[in-house]
């Protein structure tokens, strides 16, 4: 798959940031904004982009301190609010006026803020593994590894450590899946050593028993979505999005509502598995039709 890179400011003014944007065959192509997770970054979305590149025009970008994006000086500046924000300077940077937003887990979160800053943004929301609450159990494990690290001496090093963050959420992966989940996560320094692809102050707005990455009541901002379309993806091994949680999304939600569960696979589903892609083009067909759906 071929992209550009786009480089735009922060809408603070202060950082360089950067976004992957595949074109669509078409001109006048639906635009989809693909927002990853708290320790991810655009290359977090390869394996959906691989499905989704021509039909649609893709922007992923890599949120401030993440892949190729500058670093913010002031950690307190980790938060989605600051990020949604930079979204919006995105898209201004490209004229873009309206967008399906997808979310990864903190992504989602980036969306509902979004959605509260400028209700006519979005024409449907996909949120990938993640709702107006958040389990304790898994804030709990995100809370236990994001932070300073060691550099990994070898890429079968970053796969193994990979492994060990997470294999409970992906049981099924092999040798390959882990090396090409390291791959989209971890960067290569000058010396040869890995590191993973983000700045270790992020952790600092994920600490405590109120992290900033997360608001306090998410529902006021979920209940504005009203009645946008929007499909929930859920990792059945989930320990961050419960099932009684997207029971409540669907009952507070007056518009189109689907859900769709990912058989053995946690916290967050890629969403290139067959129940995820499914429910997704299907998504994409009835709400974001392009000519090529």
């Amino acid at each position: 798959m071929e992209y550009r890179l786009h480089s735009y400011r922060s809408a603070c003014g202060r950082l360089d940031l950067s976004a992957r944007e595949y074109p669509a065959r078409e001109a006048g192509a639906p635009v989809l904004l693909l927002m990853h997770g708290l320790t991810r970054n655009a290359a977090d979305f390869e394996p959906l982009a691989a499905h989704l590149a021509g039909r649609y025009r893709l922007l992923v970008p890599d949120q401030r301190g993440r892949g190729l994006s500058e670093w913010d000086s002031d950690p307190s500046q980790y938060r989605p609010d600051v990020y949604a924000q930079d979204m919006l300077a995105l898209l201004d940077s490209l004229g873009i006026a309206r967008v399906c937003l997808i979310g990864t887990s903190m992504g989602g979160l980036m969306a509902m803020v979004m959605n509260a800053l400028r209700p006519d943004l979005a024409s449907g929301f996909v949120f990938n593994d993640i709702g107006p609450v958040l389990d304790p159990a898994g804030l709990a494990r995100i809370q236990g590894y994001v932070g300073p690290g060691a550099t990994m001496p070898t890429w079968q090093a970053a796969a193994a450590r990979c492994r060990a963050i997470n294999a409970a959420a992906f049981p099924d992966f092999g040798d390959a899946e882990w090396l090409a989940f390291a791959r989209r996560t971890c960067r290569e320094n000058a010396d040869g050593t890995v590191s993973f692809a983000y700045d270790p102050a992020i952790a600092k707005s994920i600490d405590g028993d109120a992290p900033q990455t997360v608001p306090a009541d998410l529902w006021p901002l979920w209940d504005l979505l009203d009645a946008a379309p929007v499909l929930v993806v859920r990792g059945a091994l989930s320990d961050l999005l419960s099932v009684e949680t997207v029971r409540e999304m669907a009952a507070r939600h007056s518009g189109a509502f689907a859900a769709v569960e990912v058989p053995r696979v946690g916290h967050a589903p890629l969403l290139d598995e067959l129940p995820a892609l499914g429910a997704i083009s299907a998504f994409l067909r009835e709400h974001i039709p392009s000519s090529r759906t």
